[in-house]
């Protein structure tokens, strides 16, 4: 079996020593490569085409944000965040550098004196394999961003008139959700209701974060809210969400299903009991199985199905066993989720789409 390849990018030789002396000490672990700055990092990437990228932020000249952004746009490689800069609480940072391409952030490991230095040494090993298996997703410079052709409906619009949207997201989520409510416009005449697997602490950061990239107004759901039209309601820290049959949210600490709270199973499976034919559910990017087989109850029921394609998803799982399933009746790529939600709620737009197979 092969090594995973990695690139070591931090300006501090000492700790550019220790990252590679950490890594190195793993046998299925191969450090081929090592820069101090932002540019030498790119070239670097595109020389020699590493696994996996360690990336400092703090770096001369070229951060390590900028760095990661122009790697993902020339030289897709998975980037891990190493850095002294690196703070669990501060949300919009860790999504800044989520939107620049990188998968995971970590502080750098300690000197092998400290007491935690094999904890931390020993995470830093297990994400660098996690992260490994990750599919490489390529960011486009907005300049070049490939044009989608206007997605067309293909057979009869829906016999109801759509009242609410439900999506759910887990790994690579943030930045696909960003992109799709970027592309609905603040005139998206029905509420969304969002399910993000995040770690705690982190979700009304990501609502701030949406409202600020996005300006569509997303806020962290309460219970016995009214939902509105033109409003996203994200779900919050250890409450699953769920809609009930007068259009209000219901939170709920009931067990977490696999592992998740909140998981997007409940909300799925509460908008095809209330609303059927009335609704569309989204499976977006992420890891695992979590809303599946609530998606095909969704379609059963007369709703709007549609996963997230491959290409442009950065971990196919959620949304490949929809399909597998037979559960989505669309596969498409952000943008052309955002064009065909529009055109669903638009009662005179005459646009058609073609289904995903």
């Amino acid at each position: 079996m092969s090594r995973i390849s990695v690139l070591v990018v931090e300006d501090s030789p000492v700790v550019r020593d220790l990252i590679t002396y950490i890594l190195g000490s793993d046998p299925e672990i191969a450090v081929i490569g090592a820069a101090a700055s932002g540019e030498d990092a790119i070239t670097a990437a595109a020389r020699l085409r590493p696994d996996v990228i360690t990336m400092d932020i703090n770096l001369p000249g070229i951060n390590g944000y900028e760095a990661t952004r122009r790697i993902m746009e020339t030289s897709p490689t998975r980037v891990i965040i190493v850095s002294s800069s690196y703070d669990p609480q501060d949300v919009a940072k860790s999504l800044r550098v989520v939107e620049a391409g990188a998968l995971s952030i970590l502080p750098p490991p300690l000197g092998m004196g400290h007491p935690q230095f094999r904890a931390r040494a020993a995470e830093l090993i297990r994400i660098v394999k996690l992260m490994s298996e990750i599919k490489v997703v390529r960011r486009w410079p907005k300049t070049e961003a490939p044009v989608r052709a206007a997605p067309r409906i293909e057979g009869p619009r829906p016999a109801k008139r759509i009242e609410v949207v439900a999506m759910g997201a887990s790994t690579g989520g943030p930045v696909v959700l960003k992109r799709i409510l970027t592309n609905l416009g603040p005139d998206f005449s029905v509420p969304v209701l969002l399910v993000q697997h995040m770690s705690p602490g982190f979700v009304p950061g990501l609502a701030e974060w949406l409202r600020q990239t996005t300006a569509f107004p997303v806020q962290v759901a309460q219970r016995r809210q009214e939902i509105l039209a033109g409003q996203a309601y994200l779900a919050p820290d250890g409450a699953h969400m769920a809609v009930d049959r007068w259009g209000r949210i219901e939170l709920s600490e009931a067990a977490p299903l696999n592992g998740l709270r909140p998981a997007i199973a409940p909300l799925f499976r509460s908008v095809a009991q209330f609303y059927g034919p009335r609704a569309v559910g989204v499976l977006l990017t992420g890891m695992g199985d979590d809303g599946v087989a609530e998606m095909a109850l969704m379609k059963e029921k007369g709703a709007i199905t549609i996963a997230q394609d491959q290409e442009s998803s950065v971990v196919h799982g959620i949304p490949g066993q929809a399909i597998k399933l037979g559960a989505a009746m669309y596969v498409l790529d952000p943008e052309q989720i955002a064009a065909l939600l529009k055109t669903l709620v638009t009662p005179d737009r005459k646009a058609q789409i073609t289904r995903g197979q």
